[in-house]
């Protein structure tokens, strides 16, 4: 297809940081029993992209900002309809219900990331957590004998590491919906979604 059939809908830097995301959100799931380097680093990479996205969701290019994607309740309601009738309207960027899922899976990495730096914490006294501020701590152990402290410890990384693990499961879903919609919507408006965010281009309205 021709330059002047398509525009640039997705600047370099989403694209670096979907597919960024993509291999190391995979890298820290397939290690995460093996509690090695691995997953540490690549869950200091998600967390780097994550911090990222927001602030280009701030001020990045038209369709990267938030303001561009995120709408109102009642227009996702308003677009499920649409959809349903068969009569969606096509977006260059993201639609209405692709734009809450944007939001959903970064609020959801978020979570994953945070629980694993306080379980690394508790568990290995690492990390930026490693002191155990009072913010993120589930149970005061400033007053406590030893074996409480112990006790408090343990009650903690048992917290934080379902915290974890559920959060890590519900990334799993919204990814299984986020492929899902990507291909309904692929079909519905006969592009391709995977090679826009591989080349940043869409086929002109």
């Amino acid at each position: 297809m021709s330059n002047e059939n398509t525009v640039v809908v997705w600047d370099i830097f989403i694209r670096i940081f979907h597919w960024s995301l993509v291999i190391a959100f995979t890298v820290a799931y397939f290690t995460s029993e093996e509690e090695n380097a691995w997953h540490i680093y690549a869950g200091y990479t998600v967390l780097g992209l994550i911090i990222f996205r927001i602030l280009w969701g701030l001020i990045g290019s038209q369709h990267a900002r938030f303001s561009d994607f995120v709408c109102s309740p009642g227009g996702v309601y308003n677009y499920i309809r649409e959809l349903r009738a068969g009569s969606a309207k096509h977006y260059l960027g993201h639609n209405p219900l692709g734009g809450w899922m944007v939001v959903a899976l970064l609020v959801t990495l978020l979570v994953v990331t945070i629980s694993g730096l306080k379980v690394y914490a508790i568990e290995e006294g690492r990390g930026p957590l490693a002191g155990n501020p009072a913010v993120l701590t589930l149970i005061s152990a400033a007053h406590a004998e030893d074996d409480e402290k112990e006790e408090t410890e343990s009650q903690d990384e048992e917290f934080w590491e379902e915290i974890h693990e559920g959060s890590t499961n519900f990334m799993l879903f919204l990814i299984s919906l986020h492929l899902i919609g990507v291909i309904l919507s692929s079909k519905l408006h006969k592009e391709n979604l995977v090679k826009a965010m591989l080349t940043g281009k869409k086929p002109k309205p």
